[in-house]
């Protein structure tokens, strides 16, 4: 049994925290790393994530602080802008108790402003991304040289995003004799040369288990033509109609097309990488957490750090290059102990992978049959009767009055049960055909689910045709755009026009509400939209060209009592 945290010789106003938040027990990596940490050793953590390794760095961080001290004390690094977020809300959580204790978050994206005001009222912890973290060290508006603890979260992620230097240099510039916790999912050359060179006899914690994947999450792969993968989404996503899902691809310029394609065919979904300004990123990130938004469409670097509880399923688009990468991604499902799926739809180049992914995590992916018209109306035909008896079981009110009304209008009863029921329908649908590539990598699936595949369908490509099949990685990128919070410049920005809108601040208006009015009002994505300047009366903003009529639509209309003028400027 692991320690409970009423057992941890820590401050009163932590247990009482986490106590709040109805924590009892600790998980496998708290369990080990805490007491190492409390005694003051260096420490390597091994662990996936999921597993709880935040509370095992920030609980000991806040034992080891003198609030008496103004400067800085500790020191946290993350890889990308959404994670440096997670870290900073679960500190929030263990300080609600203890007032004294200041923590602020240093990442790319947000304004210089902000961050120097928060810098100038002395915080105790800091959480920051690589790039943004030396960026105010270069400007003299920040100071490590009182840090005590220093930890780097998700090592691993860190250096695929090509920031080896610029984590050396901050093991550089902090004290040498600072207690150092590096926590990784993998132990890659460097960080064991960080630990010869920069930690003083860490203790190595490695927290395994009998499968690397959640085992409440139900892992099904489809096998199609790389070109039909479109085709075959559509079909997942109306077979089993998951109330949120994340759609994982590996290139930022899949992502863009799919999200457009899924769009066009009336699904609520959006785009999430790191070509996207900052606002555009929260505008979506927003929209998902409070379940405006069913889809997200994500690369992984984008996706790190999110903290959603509500994920139903997982789709790898296209599978991962890297095992450890899987396992991150299905690991955004079937959290706090709610059963998840993930589908990953496998083309024949990919079939090697899929194999090497497989004897990563020790477990046999279910391999089954493309969902045909067939059964899609058939799961529709039971979620619509099951829909309709919630509606009238759940429905407390009685209408006689209106239906007596609609009776002396000669209406039936039946038609009008009829009326009301098709408003509440799922519609059949129609699908392009699907062509299942032959010489499957299994010799032994077999099953009566399998033998579906053998079905031979004519092979129609969508209208979008294939896909770019460049098989990029987002981690190899150059230095300035290597921080994930910073925001790079976008494909194309050149083009992009200058336009005003006569609403602004003092009309209540932010950058996330004007994109809400785009898409609310002109059926506009925040992805058409560049750069946001706020001024007191109106904002100046960047408009994609392919957007402009759409944005025109706006002139004349009456928003928030106030007749909208738009103006278009010349080309960026």
């Amino acid at each position: 049994m692991n320690l409970l945290f009423n057992e941890l010789p820590i401050l009163e106003t932590t247990k009482q925290a986490i106590e709040a938040l109805g924590l009892v027990e600790t998980t496998s990596i708290q369990h080990h790393a805490i007491p190492k940490m409390l005694e003051g050793k260096d420490l390597i953590g091994q662990a996936q994530t999921g597993t709880g390794k935040t509370f095992a760095f920030a609980i000991p961080i806040l034992e080891k602080l003198d609030l008496t001290n103004d400067h800085i004390q500790a020191l946290i690094i993350c890889p990308t802008r959404e994670l440096t977020l997670q870290v900073y809300k679960e500190f929030i959580k263990l300080v609600k108790f203890n007032k004294a204790i200041r923590v602020t978050s240093i990442y790319g994206g947000e304004s210089y402003n902000k961050q120097f005001k928060a810098l100038a009222e002395k915080p105790h912890i800091v959480v920051a991304t690589p790039g943004r973290a030396i960026d105010h060290q270069d400007r003299g508006t920040i100071d490590f040289s009182h840090v005590k603890i220093l930890v780097m979260d998700e090592a691993d992620e860190m250096l695929k995003m090509g920031f080896q230097e610029d984590l050396e240099r901050l093991l550089k510039d902090t004290p040498s004799e600072r207690q150092t916790a590096l926590f990784s999912a993998t132990i890659p050359p460097f960080i064991k040369k960080v630990a010869e060179k920069y930690q003083h006899s860490p203790e190595i914690v490695k927290i395994e288990t009998a499968t690397l994947t959640v085992s409440k999450i139900e892992q099904i792969v489809y096998h199609v033509k790389k070109s039909d993968r479109d085709q075959l989404l559509i079909r997942v996503l109306d077979f089993y109609q998951p109330g949120s899902a994340i759609i994982f691809a590996n290139t930022k310029n899949d992502v863009d097309q799919l999200s457009e394609f899924l769009q066009k065919h009336q699904y609520e979904a959006d785009a999430l990488h790191g070509d996207l300004k900052q606002s555009q990123r929260d505008y979506v990130m927003g929209r998902f957490r409070v379940k405006k938004l069913k889809y997200l469409i994500a690369t992984d670097v984008a996706a790190r750090g999110l903290d959603i509880s509500h994920v139903d399923m997982v789709i790898n688009y296209e599978i991962p290059f890297e095992d450890e990468i899987y396992v991150h991604r299905i690991g955004r499902t079937g959290r706090a102990g709610k059963s998840g799926m993930s589908v990953s739809l496998v083309y024949p180049s990919m079939r090697g992978k899929l194999q090497m992914i497989e004897r990563f995590i020790k477990t046999k992916m279910i391999e089954k049959a493309i969902p045909t018209e067939e059964e899609i109306a058939e799961k529709m035909e039971k979620r619509n009767f099951k829909g309709i008896t919630d509606l009238i079981s759940s429905n407390e009110k009685s209408h006689d009055e209106l239906i007596q009304r609609l009776e002396t209008e000669g209406f039936s009863k039946d038609q009008i049960i009829s009326a009301l029921i098709e408003q509440h329908l799922e519609q059949p649908k129609t699908y392009d055909a699907i062509e299942v590539p032959q010489n499957r990598r299994r010799d032994d699936s077999r099953s009566s689910e399998g033998r579906g595949l053998g079905r031979q369908v004519r092979d129609q490509r969508d209208s979008r045709g294939s896909r770019d099949s460049r098989e990029s990685r987002e981690s190899r990128q150059p230095r300035e755009s290597r921080d994930q919070s910073e925001p790079s410049e976008r494909r194309g920005s050149t083009n992009y026009r200058m336009a005003s809108i006569n609403l602004g601040k003092e009309d209540g208006i932010r950058p996330v509400q004007l994109l809400d009015l785009f898409k609310k009002h002109a059926d506009m994505f925040p992805k058409n939209v560049g750069d946001i300047i706020m001024n007191k009366n109106d904002t100046e903003f960047q408009i994609h060209p392919a957007a402009i009529k759409r944005l025109e639509e706006l002139n004349g209309k009456i928003i928030n009592g106030k007749k909208i003028r738009i103006s278009l400027g010349k080309n960026k």
